[in-house]
């Protein structure tokens, strides 16, 4: 009953995730598949089947690459989301500073060390 109670919360924070780039989806729709499989065959089987999981976490899973058009997605949202922070920041520089290095690791992993699926 606890993996079962933690893989529907961990799936409802993934699915959120999918849609707010600073809360990611793939750990919680990972950790979702490993309690659904230790609760439920049934459960696990339905996880596994679903776009969002084939789309989102089978190819990060497999193969450690994302679709162009997911990583531009990922890109924009977060440079949309932390330029908020940033600019609501304007007395904080130190948080304006830690703002734009994350940013800066976020625009390098993904453009330099995340793999791009060809279409």
């Amino acid at each position: 009953t606890l993996y079962l109670l933690v893989g529907i919360l961990s799936l409802f924070l993934g699915c959120i995730g999918a849609f707010l780039p600073l809360l990611p989806s793939f750990p919680f729709l990972l950790l979702s598949a490993t309690c659904f499989a230790k609760s439920s065959k049934r459960l696990h089987h339905w996880l596994v089947e679903t776009d969002m999981y084939k789309n989102t976490v089978l190819p990060l899973k497999k193969d450690k690459k994302m679709k162009f058009k997911n990583k531009l997605i990922i890109m924009i949202s977060v440079t949309l989301l932390m330029s908020i922070g940033f600019v609501m920041m304007h007395e904080v520089l130190i948080g304006q500073i830690i703002l734009l290095m994350v940013w800066l690791f976020h625009m390098f992993y993904f453009l330099f060390k995340m793999k791009t699926i060809r279409s």
